[in-house]
């Protein structure tokens, strides 16, 4: 007899068996033979229809100890399906060598997907977009000035080649035939908006398959490559966040490749931010509309993002179309789960909707605003209990006491390169011949005259004489005036890498730092001390205690502060606000939380409570510049960077670093 795995309102949803939610394989499972097909109008798991409720997660972007919290957190919601991107620029930092450990374990958090009762759609790239540097590339690719990514360009392909050689040998244990959670292999993503090599995915699709991967492959494109981006043999899923959009699913799918299954590859729950410009929310009730839209056309669903995270150090990306934009530091999304995995109203009303396709009641208290609704009252007849809440604390204001300042630590950085023109970051003489990925890099070289500076900065360059700053240079702002100096004088550019683009056509173009040579008057300036500011999880153990000195009444910028934040009993989650500070970078115990700046819209940082110790946790700000100081009548005062000592000038008024709880 044929059942229905649904009430009426969804009666294309028919298989021979019930799927049994609270547990991946059934007895009707358990010899794995055909996998996921895409077969007529239904996928089907070995003999059975199935429709795929997935959600995306990226381990990278969530503290592995907080893995399983989120992954619980989807199946309560009636998911089904783990999706997650491979960043390949963190895999393999250093051309042929490769990190798979700790927060980057991609195997043990596709087996935690699995022991949690989840299947898992893997996107391995190796472009992957994903509002990370790159779109997921290294940059050391970028070290080849013909280089032409995400094409079938020599260069390219044989990095990739080398990649997906030591990647595949991972995942291929892990397919659903091989007794694994992986259902589906998505081939490469959004390609058909970039569609600059027709050779390029039939290529990347033969490197899966020749490397063992043999469950469903899929393309994944947006309404404005959909038409370009599809492969012989490889199921097409589209991605897209209006109601507007929903006739590909009909239109466009089924004349591309007939009566085959039809799935959103990406819901848009939310959207990412920029800096400097608005924080995007998706109203609930029009999630709840749009999904039930997609349910309703009979199509399978991934939410992208069901929990966003956070871009730790600075692997965020940006864009650059009439402007460029970094991505700010919080991956939020106004997904599903918030930042720091909290529940949203999203989240109740979509598991209401998941619980009544699988045939469970829902209580009525989900209704209620969600601050009346505890996890505890969420009884279901067969989704799993949500798992309570992580608990926040607002701990007490932390005031730095030490201090060093960025020309006083330059002694202990590893030796600078010497260079006769300047050298863009990738190509940089460092890190075993891979460049520089991220982080700041200082240009120093000595100057006689004054005049008209020019150069172009990739992203963000803040310009010196000496110690003072003199103004910045940037996409916009190309040209500075240099004021009558005297004698020799050191010119100094701190240029900061704000994030590769990782969408749209110009990412061959993303090498950072000085491009090409820097004029004064028109001449080229020569020999340059370089510095590699990577701030890795290494930088603060180069300032041995006895490096630093009192915050003094006028410290000189750019700098690092310290500060310790007491923590009395079992440390908890907290976000840390920055009040009077304007720009830089925080670690908390050694690891980069990530960038702050004043223009928003993120207002704070996410501080996880499992990087926390019970105790004395050290706090380190990199503070590139301070608000206006307000000046005494009849004295001068400094728009930013360093603060010469000024008679009648007030003390620099030492910010304090507060970590806050999220209201």
């Amino acid at each position: 007899p044929r059942l229905l795995l649904s009430p009426p309102r969804y009666p294309w949803l028919l298989c021979s068996h019930r799927l049994n939610w609270s547990s991946l394989a059934p007895s009707w499972l358990r010899h794995r033979q055909l996998g996921l097909q895409a077969k007529d109008q239904n996928f089907m798991l070995e003999d059975s229809a199935f429709w795929i409720f997935g959600g995306s997660v990226h381990y990278f972007r969530v503290p592995r100890a907080y893995w399983r919290d989120r992954l619980l957190k989807m199946k309560a919601c009636g998911l089904n399906t783990l999706t997650t991107y491979v960043p390949w620029n963190l895999h393999e930092p250093e051309r042929g060598k490769f990190d798979f450990s700790g927060n980057l374990d991609m195997e043990a958090f596709i087996l935690l997907a699995a022991e949690v009762g989840l299947w898992v759609i893997l996107r391995p790239g190796p472009y992957i977009c994903s509002e990370i540097d790159l779109g997921g590339l290294p940059s050391w690719l970028l070290q080849d000035s013909s280089m032409k990514l995400r094409t079938t360009y020599e260069g390219f392909t044989k990095a990739v080649d080398l990649y997906f050689d030591h990647l595949m040998a991972r995942v291929v244990p892990l397919q659903y035939k091989n007794g694994g959670p992986i259902i589906a292999v998505q081939v490469e993503n959004e390609y058909g908006s970039y569609n600059k090599d027709p050779a390029y995915m039939p290529y990347i699709k033969k490197a899966l398959e020749d490397r063992g991967i043999v469950e469903l492959l899929l393309t994944s494109d947006n309404e404005d490559g959909l038409s370009k981006g599809t492969v012989d043999g490889v199921l097409a899923t589209i991605n897209l966040q209006s109601q507007n959009e929903l006739r590909l699913l009909h239109n466009f799918l089924q004349s591309v490749q007939g009566v085959r299954p039809k799935m959103v590859m990406e819901y848009w729950t939310g959207w990412f931010d920029s800096w400097g410009g608005p924080h995007h929310i998706l109203d609930t009730s029009e999630v709840l509309r749009t999904v039930s839209a997609i349910i309703d056309a009979g199509a399978s669903i991934n939410l992208y993002m069901f929990h966003g995270g956070t871009n730790f150090g600075f692997i965020n990306g940006a864009m650059h179309f009439q402007d460029y934009m970094s991505d700010v530091t919080s991956y939020d999304y106004d997904a599903v789960l918030t930042e720091a995995g909290d529940y949203t109203p999203k989240y109740i009303r979509l598991r209401e909707l998941f619980g009544s396709i699988s045939g469970v009641k829902v209580p009525e208290d989900v209704r209620k605003p969600l601050s009346a609704c505890s996890p505890a009252s969420w009884q279901g007849a067969s989704l799993p209990l949500p798992p309570d809440l992580l608990p926040k604390v607002r701990y007490e204001p932390v005031v730095p006491a030490f201090y060093l300042s960025l020309w006083d630590a330059l002694p202990y950085i590893k030796e600078p390169v010497t260079s006769e023109k300047p050298v863009n970051m990738e190509n940089l003489p460092i890190n075993d011949g891979n460049g520089q990925s991220f982080g700041y890099t200082l240009y120093e070289t000595t100057i006689t005259s004054s005049g008209i500076l020019s150069a172009l900065v990739r992203d963000r360059g803040q310009v010196f004489l000496n110690t003072e700053t003199i103004g910045f240079l940037d996409y916009k702002t190309k040209k500075i005036p240099i004021p009558l100096i005297q004698g020799f004088t050191i010119l100094r550019i701190l240029v900061e890498n704000c994030g590769r683009v990782n969408y749209g056509e110009n990412i061959d173009n993303q090498r950072k730092g000085l491009i090409g040579d820097i004029y004064l008057n028109d001449t080229p300036l020569k020999k340059f001390k370089i510095y590699s500011l990577d701030m890795k999880k290494s930088f603060f153990q180069r300032f041995t205690a006895e490096k630093w000195d009192p915050v003094p009444g006028v410290p000189t910028l750019p700098a690092f502060f310290l500060g310790a934040l007491s923590v009395t009993s079992f440390p908890y989650d907290t976000f840390v606000k920055l009040e009077g500070w304007e720009k830089g970078v925080v670690f908390v115990n050694g690891y980069n939380l990530g960038r702050y700046w004043n223009i928003g819209p993120q207002e704070t940082l996410y501080l996880p409570g499992v990087w926390l110790n019970e105790g004395i946790n050290q706090v380190g700000v990199l503070f590139l510049r301070p608000l206006l100081v307000p000046a005494l009548p009849g004295s001068q005062s400094f728009p930013g960077g360093a603060v010469g000592e000024q008679e009648g000038q007030k003390s620099w008024p030492a910010p304090s670093l507060r970590a806050l709880m999220w209201l």
